[in-house]
């Protein structure tokens, strides 16, 4: 089982394992479900309805994974969100909300797809964290600022996780997948009262597209046992850093 930790729609990458993937409009899951059965796919996607800055469902999926499909082999943290609060004006709501899910969701979602694989001697489990270029780089924009500074965080979190999988002599891999602008339905969340702002996000260059993300969390759990993809960055051809 995969468990996929999620805020939006996704392409699905998987074959012939079975995919939980969480959202809070599950309905959009049951559309993407439906699509994949009838495009053939050899796996299963199990929509599955949780709220990932509630700590408490995200535990009771955990259980009724445990429950009905024994536990966790790969963990993506792919759910993130933006909103658009300067640092020196912003609303510490909004501040808190991208805390709980960017980072703190990430954490626990970590921890219990550990303890899953732990529970069951799976040795060769993935963790993989969908993070950003905005944890590499601090945008040059107000509205930006503190959705890279938990972005940031992720990219130290990856790091310590696989410094204490190393030390817990465990074989599991920890990823990070920090893209640029891809076209999803974020700029429209994080842009939510300018929508011609958002589209203009997406209209300006040729974006990366979901499967490109797809594909690279593929190379990645494709890699040999030994091999370990510490980090990889992509953007679109055209974007400027």
């Amino acid at each position: 089982m995969s468990v996929m930790c999620e805020s939006v729609t996704t392409t699905t990458f998987f074959h012939s394992v079975s995919v939980c993937v969480c959202c809070q409009c599950v309905c959009l899951l049951q559309r993407l479900a439906a699509e994949c059965q009838s495009a053939g796919y050899r796996g299963t996607l199990i929509p599955y309805k949780c709220d990932l800055a509630n700590e408490d469902e995200i535990l009771s999926m955990f259980s009724a994974i445990r429950m009905l499909h024994h536990g966790v082999d790969v963990c993506i943290n792919n759910a993130g969100l933006a909103h658009c609060e300067p640092l020196l004006c912003g609303k510490t709501d909004a501040w808190r909300n991208m805390i709980d899910v960017n980072v703190l969701a990430l954490s626990i979602c970590t921890r219990e797809a550990f303890k899953s694989m732990q529970e069951r001697h799976i040795d060769d489990g993935h963790i993989i964290n969908i993070n950003s270029m905005g944890g590499h780089r601090v945008l040059p924009s107000a509205d930006e600022h503190f959705y890279c500074a938990t972005k940031y965080a992720v990219t130290a979190l990856t790091e310590g996780l696989r410094q204490e999988l190393r030390e817990a002599k465990t074989h599991i891999r920890a990823t990070c997948i920090s893209p640029g602008i891809v076209e999803t339905e974020f700029a429209f969340r994080h842009h939510n009262t300018d929508p011609e702002k958002a589209a203009a996000a997406y209209e300006s260059i040729k974006c990366l597209k979901a499967k490109d993300i797809a594909s690279a969390v593929m190379y990645v759990l494709s890699a040999p046992p030994h091999v370990q993809i510490a980090d990889i960055q992509m953007w679109p051809l055209e974007q400027v850093l």
